[in-house]
């Protein structure tokens, strides 16, 4: 736990991810808010409930939660503050905090088809049970307020609202703009890079979202805003964000580039290409090496250096020569 100014707090509590712990913020303001919620588990929940403790608080003092997005680690424990009655987010997050049947059943049919189309075996693909495993980590509820950027934060005036999605589809991030305090959920991490994960479009779009480009783009964003402090959803706090951000786009473009080389030497299916960045993952994981492999394809795409061919159901890429 760290007591990080008069109104920010930073607690921490573990999880059974590779990304190790994940870190919530206690907001002071005229509501007592808690930014993201962890992940429901019991030694989460024990660690939670022990820091409050620790600054005079109990779960039913927390008078209202917003999330950054809805990825199981940051919503886990949402059920345990008898008294917020409110919760914001994105919108998309009540997707899956209603878990919303018939939207996981397109979640399911468009990984599929995506994956089959990339050239993926059906040895490979990823089940029903591996594609909602983490759910079990995710809390149950709904939304009463959605957030959009240029908001303030309820109960946080002096705290906007940016949309940053790459990482999430309903992923959010919040700026103090008369100190540069920015809280960002897996936006900005110091220590790696969040992946940008492919999911399927929702509400009345139709072409799916491109993570990657959206990624790349709300990173930019971020250079204009003055961020002084980053509060993120793992790691440390850093204040290097002009350093950082050049860093983090030069290192994406460098992977596309082996990408590229990649088709140079022959054309390929995205699976193809998958295997060569991760020899040694992408069995295992192949729903994150997969979204960063096709996020790298869509970049190339985007800068007209490659273009992909469907051809007999399945896509083949190749440089544009």
């Amino acid at each position: 736990m760290k007591v990080l100014d008069r109104t920010i707090i930073q607690m921490t509590i573990p999880t059974p991810f590779a990304v190790g712990d994940v870190h919530v913020y206690l907001l002071k303001g005229d509501t007592l808010s808690l930014i993201d919620a962890g992940v429901k588990t019991k030694e989460g929940w024990v660690a939670l409930k022990a820091q409050l403790s620790e600054l005079g608080y109990a779960p039913d003092d927390i008078e209202q939660i917003i999330l950054t997005h809805h990825h199981p680690d940051h919503i886990g424990l949402i059920e345990g503050f008898p008294r917020a009655e409110t919760i914001a987010a994105h919108q998309n997050v009540d997707l899956w905090l209603t878990r919303n049947e018939a939207f996981f059943d397109r979640y399911e049919q468009f990984f599929r088809q995506l994956f089959i189309a990339s050239g993926v075996p059906e040895k490979l693909m990823p089940s029903s049970v591996e594609l909602r495993g983490t759910l079990q980590f995710a809390g149950e509820g709904k939304l009463t307020d959605t957030l959009d950027e240029g908001d303030a934060l309820p109960g946080h005036d002096d705290w906007r609202v940016f949309e940053t999605k790459g990482h999430a589809q309903s992923h959010l991030s919040f700026l103090r703009e008369n100190d540069g305090a920015f809280i960002g959920g897996d936006h900005m991490l110091h220590h790696i890079s969040p992946n940008p994960l492919l999911e399927p479009p929702t509400g009345n779009e139709i072409v799916r979202p491109k993570p990657m480009l959206q990624y790349r783009s709300n990173l930019i964003k971020c250079q204009s805003l003055n961020i002084q402090t980053v509060y993120p959803g793992h790691g440390e706090i850093f204040t290097n964000v002009g350093d950082l951000i050049p860093v983090r786009l030069q290192k994406q473009e460098q992977r596309a580039n082996k990408v590229y080389d990649f088709l140079t030497a022959k054309t390929q299916t995205p699976f193809e290409i998958c295997k060569q960045l991760f020899p040694k993952q992408y069995e295992n994981q192949l729903s994150l090496t997969m979204s960063e492999t096709i996020g790298q394809l869509d970049y190339l795409e985007n800068q007209g250096l490659i273009a992909k061919t469907l051809k007999d159901g399945i896509y083949v890429c190749d440089t544009v020569k």
